[in-house]
């Protein structure tokens, strides 16, 4: 059973991704960060070689088994990153001067720079902007020439080797894919990774493209970190089964000021349509060499507790930080007391619902307000394939919810659904099925004799497809 519990029987509801890296590559290790809270392991495919997370992989999986606790793993493909090619030593841009960018494998100096991706080269237009070292340095573009163009400098600095380059304001022809990702991308599917990341997405064509290669052998979340993907923002949303709100690129392609209320837009986007939502990036970054965060952090956090996200997620806190155990605590501490302050705050309840009208959304929605109306002690829904648990969890009830299904697999995706505990029961039988959830909620001090419990399922039981029932069973 995965467990949401925390000591004294509080519950937290929001999820917690982490990325494994060198802070956290020995099985106890990665048992310490799962124990603290960890709802899913993050492999940063960008960094470290197949035999580094298969040896992850591997022990993920033990530790899943010696904790009896399902864990999701989420493979992060790199996607296409762009860089400039070699420079000399000690070269800086300077403010208001003209450089020029080619495509040959010379090395840069302070009149031209190396630009190896044709893409751009075909893409750019006098007054496109170009952003190096992740936004650090920002240039524009003023003549175009074959195979070459000219920049102004507009924020100068210190130029290394092989830094980044973004070109925020065009949408460039290129695979979201490319040939290392699809490397990747079939070593994570054929060791069982639950959840693809998918990089750098513009359109719904990227994220079709993405889910036809995966052919539904794991779930695929759309990372939001270009501007041109908020131009068909709803449709990937729909395409996609999650979305992660990458904050980092984003926030480099974006004005920061941007960021907030774009990061709130597409959780309510998301909510609207019952997609899960993470949001990821320097939620904790202090903690990366700091054994406490900011009161800015911390309120960071909360905050996308308040704006609605299933998840949250840590990077380098916990891929290299010194305190990355001490994050995930924090960060579990910090969800925790948001979540039981959130009612001390006016709330109009989920994003109106944007769907086709079924009756799975509408059992979903019935059953929520049964359970808040009775003052039921938790909701129960039995699910073959979780998506009943999904339109349970867009409603974001106000009590427990456990969600029991035959499929490991299942319970792995499910480490991203905001409030979701998951059982893995086989029985074919209602009441035998029953029977067993209720002993298991007794055992965890959910419930108690004579309480109430609000159970949603499908008849003929156990079919995927067929939730249509609701009922009020008693312990």
């Amino acid at each position: 059973m995965t467990s949401n519990t925390r000591s004294g029987q509080t519950w937290r509801a929001t999820k917690i991704l982490a990325t494994l890296g060198s802070a956290s590559e020995s099985e106890a290790q990665i048992t310490q960060l799962v124990q603290a809270g960890v709802n899913i392991v993050r492999m940063n495919f960008s960094h470290g070689t197949h035999e580094e997370h298969l040896k992850r992989i591997e022990m993920v999986r033990a530790i899943e088994k010696k904790l009896s606790q399902p864990i999701g793993i989420l493979a992060d493909m790199q996607g296409p990153k762009y860089r400039i090619g070699r420079v000399v030593d000690g070269l800086s841009l300077v403010e208001g001067s003209l450089i020029q960018f080619d495509q040959s494998d010379e090395i840069g100096n302070a009149e031209r720079l190396p630009l190896p991706h044709p893409e751009i080269f075909k893409a750019l237009y006098p007054g496109a902007r170009l952003l190096m070292d992740d936004g650090k340095l920002a240039l524009v573009v003023k003549t175009l020439a074959d195979n070459a163009f000219t920049a102004e400098v507009l924020t100068g600095g210190p130029v290394l080797s092989r830094k980044g380059v973004n070109v925020p304001d065009i949408k460039l022809d290129t695979d979201v894919l490319t040939s290392k990702d699809l490397k990747d991308l079939e070593f994570a599917l054929d060791k069982g990774a639950d959840w693809i990341a998918l990089s750098f997405v513009q359109s719904v064509s990227d994220v079709l493209a993405a889910k036809a290669k995966i052919a539904g052998r794991a779930q695929l979340m759309a990372k939001i970190e270009k501007p041109a993907a908020l131009a068909e923002i709803q449709d990937i949303i729909n395409a996609s089964d999650a979305i992660m709100i990458a904050r980092g690129d984003l926030g480099v392609e974006l004005d920061a000021a941007e960021v907030p209320s774009v990061q709130k837009r597409l959780i309510y986007q998301c909510r609207k349509v019952g997609k899960p939502v993470v949001v990821a990036t320097q939620m904790l970054e202090s903690m990366i060499h700091s054994p406490t965060p900011t009161r800015a952090e911390a309120t960071d956090v909360a905050g996308a507790v308040f704006d609605g996200a299933d998840a949250v997620m840590l990077s380098a806190e916990t891929a290299i930080g010194d305190y990355a155990v001490e994050a995930v605590k924090t960060m579990a501490s910090i969800l925790t007391s948001a979540e039981m302050h959130i009612k001390e705050f006016p709330f109009d309840g989920p994003a109106p619902l944007d769907v086709e009208p079924s009756i799975y959304h509408a059992v979903a929605k019935a059953a929520v307000a049964l359970a808040q109306t009775i003052e039921a002690k938790a909701i129960i829904a039995y699910s073959a394939s979780g998506n009943t648990a999904v339109r349970i969890a867009r409603e974001r009830p106000a009590i427990r919810l456990f969600v029991s299904t035959p499929e490991l697999a299942v319970q792995r995706r499910l480490s991203v659904l905001f409030g979701a505990t998951t059982l893995r029961q086989a029985e074919s039988d209602y009441e035998a099925a029953l029977s067993i959830t209720k002993e298991t909620l007794k055992q965890e001090k959910v419930v108690h004799t004579n309480d109430a419990i609000v159970v949603v399922a499908g008849f003929p039981f156990g079919l995927a497809g067929s939730t249509n029932a609701i009922r009020v069973e008693h312990i």
